[in-house]
């Protein structure tokens, strides 16, 4: 099928390219209105959660209470009880919009011994801080009325007093503002020095030029997949993010497999062609097979209620499916067009090498080096890896707040000045609501609160429609462990007689998000594992493949984590990296690299696996089709790590630090992956397992002669004596 394809392919291969340009230019003006389109709110509550229907029925009853925009103000010489103060203040204020300001909650508004008094005012009465809740029924309404005042909001200060900007909508903003700047970074720095050393890699411009004009198909396809599902569905700005990584990581990897093969079979076969279909039934084969294994890893991030990890999901998905097909469509079309052109603008004289066997090389007697002290290669590797782990053991999961801003970002500046300045969670309170309560019942249930370790007071903010609403205020930060515990605790009391008591808030909303992702990460991890499990099969005919390449990736993925554990949560390197470490890690991210690393773990494993099996398809030769297949792609593997690394670096360097958690652990995955397991463990585990790597039982072995997928050309020869 596959050869027919490639076939077919070349005989068109002109009407195919004035397809994709027609695509590109329609994704180039169309797909790109995506950024418009995605939410920029809270994209990672579970939807169906109780903090989540606490706040719907909390706006419903008593509008929205959240804190949109804090500005905060401060005077060196003047206290708030000065005339001076408040005219500087109110008089600004007065300045902004009308039609974009719903709210504004200030110390002389509110004059409340309870709250004004306590919570709107600094312990030395120098500092004050107003709330504004924005016009805009959703997240992104408000963040469109945001940046239409953010000029004005700079412009609040006066006479001695200065102002500064924060709260919800202004952190959501800067992230997204970072998020938007790292990509543009990335890709401005990225195709460059890719161009660069692909030229190195390939010793040709011509041939260089092929994967990053599929990055281009690739990056600009999903972006207009991502506006096609914003039609129909919300997803987050976030996604662009893994659109970026991956439609440059697998563009460059599907790229640079299928070229490298067709020069190959450009020196074997007669014709142009020829060199197409082989170059299709062969690497096309295993790039269909990787592309979809790499998918279904990706398709686990939508098993998540969340918003957020959704959204990776559609992005991914959309990035390896945009991917693959430009792989299997308009780059055999651009080859064909180019036949031995592909070699054209040399840079230097070495570009193109004759054809060898595979049977020698460096990557050839590496092979043979491990393979001769195989055990002694394993033991070593995985007690490395294992003890790269161990940081892992003791992560502690937590969720993600200004501090994830570099330490100058103004909004970052206004959350840690609310921190050590006012009253603990002035605006960012434990919420509990509760339907008919007795007064007297609700005066015991608020004196239970009271008694709960770390709480500060609980006052009743709000009574309507039979409704009451109670703000806790507690010591810890809001995503702490801490506070956590004290949200647990709440919700543990007996509720006044006869009422319901739903208990919201940010750090509610967090725990919520925690135990959502702790009962949902189980079927993730079987759904990738099943599924890897049937490609690989399907790929290679055999029962033990599938099940030692999941065990290297756990041992590989154990080893990522276990760094940035130590990393970020225990806060080595946060110097060199400039970041904040805040002694725990947001649960997502890793779960996102789980559902990226495994997918690109396994593209790197069926790049080798597919040459070893059609070399032992050809020999009979275990050791032999392991050496060779090595030789094959040992140095593709590693050039694609590297390629990669490169492409993720640019986001090791962001200002957001889970944006650069997740670059870090990528790089580290990359360098663990493409050095150690694939060029070394996998030799030397394959070798240990001899002929029994082919294994399969009969059933499945007549399922895999009738289905299977391999890429070898059809031979049988006589197996040689098992090595």
């Amino acid at each position: 099928m596959f050869q027919a394809w490639g076939r077919a392919l070349y005989r068109r291969r002109r009407l195919v390219l004035v397809i994709g340009v027609l695509f590109v230019a329609f994704a180039g003006v169309w797909g790109t209105g995506v950024f418009g389109k995605l939410t920029s709110g809270n994209s990672f509550t579970p939807p169906g959660s109780q903090s989540q229907h606490e706040q719907n029925l909390a706006d419903q009853t008593f509008g929205r209470n959240d804190a949109d925009v804090v500005v905060l103000y401060r005077s060196a010489t003047m206290t708030v009880g000065d005339p001076a103060y408040q005219q500087a203040v109110t008089s600004g204020l007065a300045r902004l919009p009308r039609a974009d300001i719903a709210k504004i909650t200030t110390y002389w508004s509110t004059r409340s011994p309870s709250l004004g008094n306590a919570g709107l005012i600094s312990a030395d009465r120098h500092s004050t801080y107003a709330v504004l809740q924005l016009t805009g029924a959703d997240d992104a309404a408000r963040q469109k009325t945001y940046k239409a005042i953010k000029s004005d909001l700079s412009t609040l200060g006066g006479s001695g007093v200065t102002a500064q900007a924060g709260g919800t909508v202004a952190t959501e903003n800067a992230i997204n503002s970072e998020v938007t700047a790292n990509i543009a970074k990335a890709e401005g720095f990225s195709m460059p020095v890719l161009l660069i050393l692909l030229m190195v890699i390939f010793g040709s411009l011509a041939a260089a030029s092929l994967p990053v004009a599929i990055g281009v198909v690739a990056i600009l396809g999903s972006f207009t997949v991502l506006r096609l599902l914003t039609l129909m569905t919300t997803v987050s700005i976030y996604s662009v993010n893994i659109t970026t990584i991956l439609g440059l990581g697998l563009a460059i990897d599907y790229g640079l497999f299928i070229v490298t093969r067709f020069r190959e079979e450009l020196n074997r076969q007669p014709t142009v062609e020829q060199a197409v279909a082989r170059t299709v039934a062969t690497a096309g084969r295993t790039v269909a097979v990787s592309g979809v294994t790499v998918a279904v890893a990706l398709t686990s991030l939508m098993l998540f209620p969340e918003v957020f990890l959704r959204s990776m999901g559609y992005g991914g998905v959309a990035t390896v499916a945009v991917d693959m097909i430009a792989a299997l469509t308009v780059l055999p079309a651009l080859l064909a067009v180019l036949g031995h052109r592909v070699n054209a603008i040399r840079v230097r004289r070495s570009a193109v090498k004759p054809h060898t066997d595979g049977t020698s090389g460096g990557w050839y007697r590496l092979a043979h080096s491990v393979m001769r002290r195989p055990l002694i290669y394993v033991t070593v590797i995985v007690i490395g890896l294992l003890a790269l782990g161990t940081p892992f053991l003791r992560i502690q999961w937590g969720g993600t707040d200004a501090r994830s801003l570099p330490s100058t970002a103004t909004a970052r500046l206004v959350t840690e000045a609310l921190d050590t300045q006012f009253p603990a969670n002035s605006t960012a309170p434990i919420e509990a609501l509760v339907t008919a309560p007795k007064q007297a019942q609700l005066t015991s249930y608020l004196h239970a609160i009271d008694a709960i370790p770390g709480v500060t007071g609980a006052q009743v903010t709000g009574s309507k429609d039979g409704m009451t609403r109670i703000d806790v205020g507690y010591t810890p930060t809001s995503v702490s462990s801490q506070a956590r515990r004290i949200v647990t605790q709440i919700r543990d009391l007996a509720p006044p007689a006869g009422a319901v008591v739903l208990v919201g808030g940010g750090t509610a909303q967090l725990v919520d998000e925690l135990s959502s992702l702790g009962s949902t990460l189980p079927w993730m991890a079987l759904e990738v594992a099943l599924a890897t499990f049937v490609l690989l099969f399907l790929a290679f005919g055999s029962v033990v493949l599938p099940l030692k390449a999941v065990v290297m990736n756990v041992l590989s993925l154990s080893a990522t984590f276990g760094v940035i554990v130590w990393i970020f949560q225990w806060g080595h390197l946060s110097r060199l990296l400039q970041f904040t470490p805040t002694g725990s890690i947001d649960p997502t991210m890793p779960i996102l690299m789980l559902a990226i690393i495994f997918g690109l773990s396994m593209d790197y494993e069926v790049f080798l696996l597919s040459r070893v099996r059609e070399a032992f398809d050809q020999t009979g030769d275990n050791v032999a089709s392991i050496a060779t297949g090595l030789q094959r792609t040992g140095g593709l593997i590693t050039s694609l790590a590297g390629l990669l690394i490169i492409v993720v670096g640019a986001f090791s360097a962001s200002g957001i630090t889970f944006i650069k958690l997740t670059g870090v652990g990528m790089i580290v995955a990359l360098l663990v992956d493409a050095s150690v397991v694939r060029v070394l463990l996998v030799p030397a585990t394959m070798r240990l397992l001899g002929r029994a790597n082919w294994w399969a039982p009969e059933p499945l072995r007549r399922l895999y002669a009738r289905y299977g997928i391999s890429e070898a050309e059809p031979s049988a020869p006589e197996p040689a004596p098992v090595r």
